[in-house]
């Protein structure tokens, strides 16, 4: 499909915002500033790179308010750049429309509902009383279980599966190698011996969640496990049985969420986060990448653990020292104690 060529004005008439300079030359695309070339598009998201303005070839840029007068560019100024950026690609690069019809090689059963406007690719699998909304797309390969339901204008790229009765939302759209309601890792120990625990519940996600490569979300031992609406995962996460992602959090790579945890809304959880179960992370709280967390955090604001990267030589010393924090806190408390029993502590 040919990029189309877009003038700002044509643009801000989509996108809103406020066009500086010469409105209606054609533009042939859209890069970063080191990278853009004449007839192209660039944006300014942050001051640190506000130097490499001058520098940019790029025909147009966008830029914040505070950067209204900091180039004599033609410019689109909006209040949030990166944000604006994000859309504009997105009208030089428009989604395929999508192509309705079942492919010859699909097996949809004849007691699934599938719209007209979807589209259902080859060697795809639709079983009996699944749903699959207008204009959705179920890539080669994939898989939608008995009684499942897909949204209208969610596409799942090839090799997804959806398991057995669990709920995609509409606009959703699930990366190859996603896994929507595995069983949980559920098992009860008896005499030296474990017996699975059946997983009866649901995954559900809501609307305008997507969901990246190999990443999986497993169905509730009893009640559901539940994506809410806006939430955004990366590749390689793993959500277990009975957790809820509040709205609009987003979840970086390969962190692992175990299972009977909450998740509030509008957070930012980094890569490599590990969260044990049971626990309740509220509203509005970053944790950075690779961080452990072990209890629930009730308070919004930033949480970080581990260890600093430092050169090899360096963390052996201090692991070294860790080894030995125990007893040296003993002994300043027995110091502590002792000096009081002596009378020698500061008044």
């Amino acid at each position: 499909m040919a990029t189309p060529r877009l003038t700002l004005r044509e643009i801000t008439e989509r996108l809103g915002g406020e066009v500086v300079g010469e409105a209606d030359a054609p533009l042939s695309g859209i890069a970063s500033l080191d990278d853009a070339g004449p007839g192209q598009l660039t944006f300014l998201a942050s001051p640190k790179f506000r130097s490499r303005l001058a520098g940019t070839r790029a025909a147009a840029v966008i830029v914040g308010p505070k950067d209204r007068d900091a180039t004599t560019l033609p410019r689109i100024v909006a209040a949030n750049p990166y944000a604006y950026y994000a859309r504009a690609v997105a009208l030089f690069h428009p989604a395929k429309p999508v192509v309705a019809g079942i492919h010859p090689a699909a097996a949809v059963d004849p007691a699934a509902r599938v719209a007209a406007s979807a589209c259902v690719g080859p060697f795809a699998v639709v079983e009996a009383g699944a749903t699959v909304g207008e204009r959705a797309t179920i890539g080669a390969g994939s898989f939608v279980g008995e009684g499942a339901s897909i949204g209208d204008d969610t596409f799942l790229h090839p090799r997804v599966t959806v398991y057995h009765g669990c709920v995609v939302g509409a606009r959703g759209i699930l990366h190859a190698g996603a896994v929507i309601g595995a069983d949980g890792f559920g098992m009860a120990p008896d005499a030296g011996a474990w017996v699975k625990i059946p997983q009866v519940g649901r995954a559900v996600l809501g609307d305008d969640v997507e969901v990246g490569a190999n990443t999986t979300i497993d169905r509730g031992a009893l009640g559901d496990t539940v994506v809410e609406d806006g939430v955004k995962l990366d590749n390689q996460i793993q959500i277990a049985h009975n957790c809820r992602v509040g709205a609009h959090t987003v979840i970086a790579g390969c962190a692992g969420i175990a299972g009977s945890t909450t998740i509030g809304r509008h957070c930012l959880i980094g890569g490599g986060v590990g969260i044990i179960g049971h626990l309740s992370v509220c509203d509005g709280v970053t944790v950075s990448g690779m961080t452990l967390v072990t209890k629930s955090i009730t308070e919004p604001g930033t949480y970080t653990s581990g260890t600093p990267f430092m050169a090899h030589a360096d963390w052996l010393r201090n692991a070294a020292h860790l080894r030995h924090l125990d007893r040296i806190a003993r002994e300043a408390r027995a110091a502590s104690r002792q000096g009081k029993d002596h009378g020698t502590d500061d008044d």
